[in-house]
């Protein structure tokens, strides 16, 4: 009975021992990992963000830059009015204004001197209606007395400087014994005074402008014009019982092709101008709307509220969008995908650059030391001499004059954050081998005849890897960081490509950032984790190459 008790014992430990035994270095390094809760962690971190990034993006019916849009009732700009300071010219059927009549017409009315000369060389005259309208004439100086002159008697006596003679028209300028007296032709109107038909179709002819203008000068209530007999009323000029045009003093504007202004609309928005109203209301077409009032200097701006296709900017999370959207109206689930793709492959790229450079040049350096040792290492300080930030500015600025495409600025970007940070692996390689090429097995390497780089890079490199490995997982959060720093500062990917740190970058204004949490705060949790989590991964797989480590 003693010797089986003995014997099972003798099983059970060559049983721990057979099994202690069969564990690989490989596998006891796995053990002491998965023992490490927070390495897990960090494990399932960087899990989750990969198919969050890479197949999210495929599930996500959106794109990174496709922009969304809403409908809103918006205050827009639906007019404009002023009051006429500049002449309204009319040309008689059959004749032609002089080219500069507009500066010669105002100049002669200001001064009152109705008489000029245009650059044609022809001389022409203002046939006085009132201050603001007139008649024009092309002049031909003649000889007549205006003493005992009963038509000339009564233009005066009206206020005009013109009158009709045995079925001429003459025009005076001056008065008394200097006057200068001129047999006048018509050749067409200046005036300050704007028409608007009732009837879109409506053409007014010229005789009609001609007629509506003396009678509204005169104060007349009638006048014929083509054939036809009109009344005017408050500037309504009426064709029997139906409105034809309405005159006034103010210029209109729509502020949009194919609004017609009508003459009610007009004559509402006036009396609003007179009685100093903010807004007034107009049924058109059986629907009443409002329309406000600006009054800048005299020009009046009136605007509605109009349902509008506008960007759906900084809309709130819902069910079409689950994070809602940005500044641009692009759905930011869909940015934070394609911006994890973005950060985590920059990355990974870069950290293995930085690891295929430091591990060559650092293996040469620490194998052959001396002067290939010294000119390695002083190669590694001008490196790390050279200033980062600056070299990105100069970069971007670059970039931006040649406009780069997002993805030429992601290659240029890992290039030089590859090319800028490889010198920490390369020192910590060339530290690990100075001390493992005096070791036992590279002696016995160099005496059986293996050759250099194969004496580098199979036996003393592999002994470097796990250093290695520790430092690559705890530089993947540093290279992240970085890109999301120069992208926030707007030297890493450029809209409409996405990466977490642009994301950020976009909200650049304080109401935005303490108004629109939603916008900024899923990215920079995103980036949070995800450099957390390599810190995870890196201090678990230093504890399970180097247990003492823990201690």
């Amino acid at each position: 009975m003693d010797n089986q008790n003995m014997n099972n014992n003798e099983e059970m430990h060559l049983d721990d021992a057979a099994r202690v035994r069969v564990l690989s270095p490989g596998m006891m390094v796995f053990k002491r990992f998965v023992r490490n809760k927070l390495a897990i962690i960090g494990i399932a971190i960087i899990v989750f963000m990969f198919a969050f990034s890479f197949l999210g993006g495929l599930l996500n019916p959106y794109s990174q830059s496709q922009v969304f849009y809403t409908t809103e009732e918006i205050l827009k700009d639906y007019a404009g009015a002023t009051l006429i300071d500049q002449f309204q010219f009319y040309t008689k059927d059959g004749e032609t204004l002089p080219k500069d009549i507009n500066s010669k017409a105002m100049l002669a009315s200001v001064k009152k001197q109705y008489v000029f000369e245009s650059k044609d060389g022809n001389v022409y005259g203002l046939g006085i209606l009132d201050e603001n309208n007139y008649i024009i004439y092309s002049l031909t100086e003649v000889k007549m007395l205006l003493r005992k002159n009963a038509e000339y008697d009564a233009a005066v006596a009206a206020g005009r400087n013109f009158f009709e003679n045995a079925g001429k028209t003459y025009l005076v300028e001056g008065a008394d014994v200097k006057a200068t007296v001129y047999e006048a032709n018509e050749i067409g109107l200046g005036c300050k005074s704007s028409f608007t038909p009732y009837d879109q179709s409506t053409q007014f002819s010229y005789d009609f402008y001609r007629e509506a203008l003396i009678a509204e000068t005169a104060g007349e209530k009638s006048f014929e014009a083509d054939g036809q007999t009109y009344t005017v009323e408050d500037g309504v000029i009426s064709n029997g019982s139906d409105k034809y045009a309405f005159v006034s003093a103010m210029n209109f504007n729509a502020a949009e092709n194919g609004i017609y202004l009508s003459p009610d609309y007009k004559v509402a928005a006036m009396e609003a101008f007179e009685s100093g109203a903010k807004s007034f209301t107009y049924n058109a077409d059986g629907e009443e709307q409002e329309y406000t009032i600006e009054n800048k200097n005299g020009q009046y701006l009136i605007k509605r509220y109009k349902e509008t296709r506008v960007i759906d900017t900084y809309s709130s999370p819902s069910k079409a969008h689950w994070v809602g959207t940005d500044a641009n109206g692009m759905d930011l689930l869909a940015r934070l995908m394609y911006g994890g793709r973005i950060s985590l492959l920059i990355g990974f790229v870069v950290i293995f650059i930085e690891v295929f450079i430091g591990m060559i040049i650092g293996g040469v350096a620490g194998f052959f030391g001396g002067w290939v040792d010294n000119l390695l290492m002083r190669l590694v300080d001008v490196v790390y001499c050279i200033p980062s930030m600056p070299l990105y500015l100069i970069l971007g600025s670059i970039m931006d004059y040649y406009q780069a495409s997002a993805t030429a600025r992601i290659y240029m970007l890992c290039i030089v954050m590859a090319v800028i940070g490889w010198v920490g692996i390369a020192r910590i390689v060339r530290g690990q081998i100075l001390s493992l090429r005096e070791q036992e097995f590279m002696v016995a390497a160099e005496a059986t005849g293996i050759s250099i780089p194969r004496r580098i890079f199979k036996h003393l490199v592999p002994n470097v890897i796990p250093q290695l490995i520790v430092f690559a997982s705890m530089g993947l959060g540093d290279v992240i960081l970085a890109e999301a720093t120069l992208s926030f500062l707007g030297l890493g990917i450029k809209y409409p490509a996405a990466s977490w740190g642009s994301i950020i970058n976009a909200v650049n204004d304080s109401y935005v950032m303490s108004n629109y949490l939603f916008v900024w705060l899923p990215a920079g949790l995103f980036i949070l984790l995800t450099v957390l989590a390599f810190n995870f991964i890196g201090d678990g797989l230093r504890d399970a190459f180097d247990p003492k480590m823990k201690r």
